[in-house]
């Protein structure tokens, strides 16, 4: 029996990247409530391997046009439909058995909001007194639609750490919630009562996450297990896409330097940690801290073998080489770098400066270091230009990078959400606010977002194709795995040979049929025609490489 259970809910969507989805919001509010003598159990219900294929939702079934399957292909992208985590039964009887009286559920993304309340309202239907709250980005973001759940009782706008001690405190005294930061609740009339979200004015008077409660040995990999660490919160820029900075309701806040170290060294040393995932919007913002910074890692951690990571990207002008050399000295192997794109008319929409000298000259330090790097476009945009999109990715490809293509979808609380719903663009659901389920038909239609899509990843293949060049066929080995791996990369070539001949991008299913994907042929002849007019601008590329694909 507890206290107090926060919940992270299962998912449902096309694929999962498992390392992003650990619970650190939760397991900070976790440590501000046992900081205030509260007992706290986390159930995380992503904390489990099983998964099962389920049906697409309705508002989904269009997306069968686009993603179809199964293509065993090195070039495929995704067709199955999954629910990832434990099942709703698991969950309900697991709150049961918490006897909790106040239990806290997660909703980070619009796009999985739906689960959340559907976790709600099992909640309530196997715990009627309990107490429900609901955090996170979207209900601070949309808490009238939340509450419209009558399973949930309160909504905590802003950073729960503030806010959810205090709740409970107040709930254990039957007195009013109306002063509490951040608060939602219904009036007597059935009104919303909305207060501005909370936010920790000081993030070093607020302890360190309890990482007692994060199952770790679901989070692993290779080499160790994961944890991610926030050296701030919020953002300074104004990108019209992005929530996170497009309030003054959430200021950019840093953390010293030496509290972020004690949270690597517990994740390190107590619980096994090897990789390090910075989850910072900007995690290189001031030079001559991060600096230091590096350089405390560098000399605490010698010995460890950890690897850092910035997933959520990292701003090329903030970027110099005596850093890089530092980063690389740290662990960090790998660069992922927000590149946007580089038409001038698009970052004027998106409010972005151009960053494309500064990704240069952060990928020629890269490789003289031999760091790798991925370089984040955007695609799908409101008004933006699918022509211009392959222009991106042409732009990548003529630099030792990999391309990572996140489709535009319109995050609520951004003032581009603002610019969709005034122009009737929204998608008509909530779920479909995900890139997987290309969310907009603009001037680039679904069709041109899930073509740019597979050009990104037929440019990773050729990309690793270049850098293998021994697995171009998979004859002359004994080892059955190796064999079927050989097999599939050839497999590959030859749908890239006649990709480059006709411009249609082929699947293979299972029994080996070939067939065709739903794509716009004049985005993927842009991107022939762009191969063929620059030449030897893509030097890093083998010669034989783009001869062998382009072969007419």
């Amino acid at each position: 029996m507890v206290d107090i259970l926060l919940i992270q809910p299962p998912l449902q969507d096309f694929y999962l990247t498992v390392k992003r989805t650990i619970p650190h919001g939760l397991a900070c509010i976790a440590a501000s409530l046992e900081a205030a003598d509260f007992s706290v159990e986390i159930l995380d219900a992503m904390a489990t391997s099983r998964s099962r294929v389920i049906e697409l939702p309705e508002a989904m079934t269009g997306l069968q046009t686009f993603y179809q399957g199964p293509d065993q292909s090195p070039i495929s992208l995704f067709h199955l439909y999954r629910h990832f985590g434990y099942s709703l039964e698991h969950i309900g009887n697991q709150v049961k058995s918490a006897g909790a009286f106040l239990i806290g559920i997660s909703s980070l993304f619009t796009a999985y909001s739906d689960m959340a309340l559907t976790v709600a309202r099992r909640v309530r239907r196997v715990c009627p007194e309990a107490v429900i709250v609901m955090g996170g980005h979207h209900p601070t973001a949309c808490p009238e639609s939340v509450m419209a759940c009558d399973a949930v009782d309160f909504v905590l706008r802003g950073e729960g750490e503030v806010a959810m001690p205090l709740l409970a405190r107040v709930l254990q005294k039957q007195a009013s919630v109306r002063d509490i930061p951040g608060i939602v609740f219904r009036e007597e009339d059935g009104k919303l009562h909305i207060s501005p979200g909370a936010v920790m004015s000081d993030l070093d008077a607020y302890p360190l996450p309890a990482l007692h409660l994060v199952k770790h040995d679901y989070y692993k990999r290779a080499a160790g297990r994961t944890a991610v660490v926030m050296t701030s919160r919020g953002c300074p820029m104004r990108c019209s896409y992005c929530s996170m900075g497009s309030s003054d309701d959430v200021p950019y806040r840093s953390r010293k330097r030496d509290q972020v170290l004690a949270e690597i060294e517990v994740a390190v040393e107590r619980f096994g940690a090897r990789f390090i995932d910075f989850e910072d919007e900007h995690l290189t913002l001031n030079r001559k801290s991060s600096i230091e910074f590096l350089e405390q890692l560098i000399t605490r951690f010698e010995g460890y073998d950890l690897e850092f990571r910035a997933m959520n990207g990292l701003y090329p002008p903030s970027l110099d080489a005596e850093m890089l050399v530092l980063m690389k000295q740290a662990g960090f192997k790998a660069l992922n770098l927000s590149l946007c794109t580089i038409s001038s008319g698009q970052l004027k929409r998106f409010n972005r400066p151009d960053v494309s000298p500064a990704f240069d000259r952060v990928l020629g330090t890269a490789e003289e270091l031999g760091m790798d790097a991925v370089g984040y476009v955007i695609v799908g945009a409101p008004g933006q230009d699918p022509l211009l999109s392959v222009a991106d990715l042409l732009f990548l490809a003529q630099r030792r990078v990999l391309a990572g293509v996140s489709v535009y979808y319109p995050a609520p609380g951004s003032s581009d959400f603002e610019f969709c719903r005034r122009r009737g663009l929204l998608p008509e659901t909530e779920t479909l606010m995900r890139g997987s389920a290309l969310p907009l038909s603009d001037k680039t239609t679904r069709r041109d977002s899930v073509t740019l899509l597979r050009l990104g990843r037929i440019l990773n293949f050729m990309t690793y194709l270049d850098e293998h060049p021994d697995s171009w066929s998979g004859d002359g080995t004994q080892d059955k795995k190796l064999s079927q791996k050989l097999e599939r990369v050839a497999m590959g070539v030859r749908l890239l040979r006649m990709f480059f001949k006709d411009g249609r991008i082929r699947g293979i299913t299972t029994d080996g049929t070939m067939f065709e994907h739903v794509v716009s042929p004049a985005l993927t002849q842009a991107f022939i025609d762009g191969f063929e007019k620059k030449g030897n601008h893509f030097r890093r590329w083998r010669l034989e490489t783009l001869e062998n694909l382009m072969l007419r």
